[in-house]
């Protein structure tokens, strides 16, 4: 991405940080905007620490991220887990052969496809803990502009949870979540979609009618609760 292009992009996330926020389209525009401007990064992903202890992830620009992230939280090992829990930033080379999760790394290169992986923490005390998450098809694919440019945006997602961030308007951006990922899964059904193009569909349909993606999935879930009564 040329200078000019990344400017652009971190202006129209900047323009989103404003109070008071929609904390879920603020989000999702930071990680798309980090997919799109860090070299050599496919998918990106949000992982955030709740009041009970759970881990929970927002704003995944692909069911691949939400499904990795998901895999970290379940195995309790892994990049995103552990910038989540302690570790200020965590870098993977080589998912397939790196050694430090046995487990999770294997998985992740045969299951979802993934080659490296690169997890910043944020903290934006005292509403908010997490980290983002930064996935790559491809091996060996994080050098120092990643680096640069993924610190840069997870200090964009520490500022907006900061500002952005109450109870409930975290509560709200959950519950969307479990309303795209139900969505999804209604999709998938009706058309007969892989969960891949089943999120795309969705994503289409809000950049199409420029509705907000849990708009999109709320109006689905509506639509086949009426059919079904």
């Amino acid at each position: 991405m040329e200078t000019q292009e990344l400017i652009a992009v971190v202006n129209e996330v900047a323009t989103s940080l404003q109070v008071p926020m929609d904390l879920e389209a603020t989000l999702d525009r930071i990680s798309r905007s980090a997919a799109e401007a860090i070299p050599g990064i496919d998918y990106v992903s949000i992982s955030v620490a709740t009041k009970g202890g759970r881990i929970e992830t927002l704003a995944p620009t692909d069911p691949v991220a939400n499904q990795a992230d998901e895999l970290q939280y379940q195995l309790g090992q892994g990049p995103c887990y552990e910038a989540v829990t302690g570790v200020p930033v965590v870098q993977v080379d080589d998912l397939a052969t790196d050694l430090r999760w046995p487990e999770y790394g294997p998985k992740a290169a045969s299951t979802f496809g993934l080659g490296s992986q690169l997890a910043f923490q944020f903290c934006a005390d005292p509403h908010a803990r997490g980290a983002l998450n930064l996935y790559s098809t491809l091996p060996h694919q994080i050098d120092a502009d990643t680096r640069e440019l993924g610190a840069m945006f997870a200090r964009l997602v520490a500022i907006a949870l900061g500002w952005g961030r109450h109870d409930e308007s975290l509560g709200e951006a959950l519950v969307a979540r479990q309303q795209i990922g139900q969505a999804v899964g209604i999709v998938m059904e009706r058309y007969r979609l892989d969960a891949d193009r089943a999120f795309s569909f969705l994503v289409r349909a809000s950049q199409t009618g420029n509705v907000k993606l849990r708009d999109v999935a709320a109006g689905i879930i509506a639509d086949t609760v009426a059919k079904t009564r």
